[in-house]
């Protein structure tokens, strides 16, 4: 449920843009209609519509995640307030300079974000962020810990180049694509990669 509901603003921006895609004239009308007043220069090309308008559901996606957890008087994990603010820049430069450029960058400033708190974290402040999550359902040696937080900043930071590389090299569309999709089956392949690789340290502490 929580893996739900922390790609909800990316479900979101995937069907906004699919919408967007396949009615280009109403897109445009709606961008000029209540984003106008936020983009500079006020007129929006049709073929700009469609990122434009998945770039602003996706942070009102955000905004409304937080609010929702904030009114049930729940805490706001840390990764969605980073989130937050990453989208709120780079999306927002995007609205405003209507450049799908800033909003292509963000899943990769995200990723590296992460990998660097693990990375500094570990590093410098002698605390494994992975362990902190995970503790509690299972037990490992403290070096095998120390190579999960490991595992985790590399594969953060790949996710950021593939992320560049996709974005920079392929039409826009693909990179929406993949955005959604390809990102979740690298992630689920990762994870899958991790549990067998945990799997002989559960088995030997049964």
């Amino acid at each position: 449920m929580k893996f739900l509901f922390d790609l909800f603003p990316v479900i979101l921006f995937f069907g906004m843009f699919k919408w967007g895609e396949g009615h280009p004239d109403t897109a445009q009308s709606l961008v000029g209609q209540y984003l106008s007043g936020v983009v500079s220069g006020g007129v929006i090309a049709a073929d700009q519509a469609p990122i434009l308008l998945a770039t602003a559901i996706a942070i009102a996606a955000t905004i409304a995640q937080i609010g929702y957890l904030l009114a049930r008087r729940k805490k706001v994990d840390p990764m969605l307030w980073v989130s937050f603010v990453i989208i709120g820049f780079f999306g927002g430069a995007t609205i405003y300079f209507h450049n799908e450029t800033f909003i292509k960058w963000k899943p990769t400033v995200l990723y590296w974000v992460f990998a660097a708190a693990l990375l500094t974290s570990q590093a410098f402040l002698k605390k494994n962020l992975i362990r902190t999550m995970m503790g509690k359902q299972i037990t490992l040696p403290d070096p095998v810990w120390e190579r999960l937080s490991l595992a985790w900043v590399a594969f953060f930071g790949v996710m950021g180049i593939i992320n560049l590389y996709v974005a920079f090299n392929f039409p826009t569309a693909i990179w929406v694509n993949f955005k959604l999709f390809g990102f979740m089956g690298l992630m689920l392949t990762f994870v899958i990669g991790q549990s067998l690789f945990l799997s002989k340290y559960m088995k030997d502490a049964e």
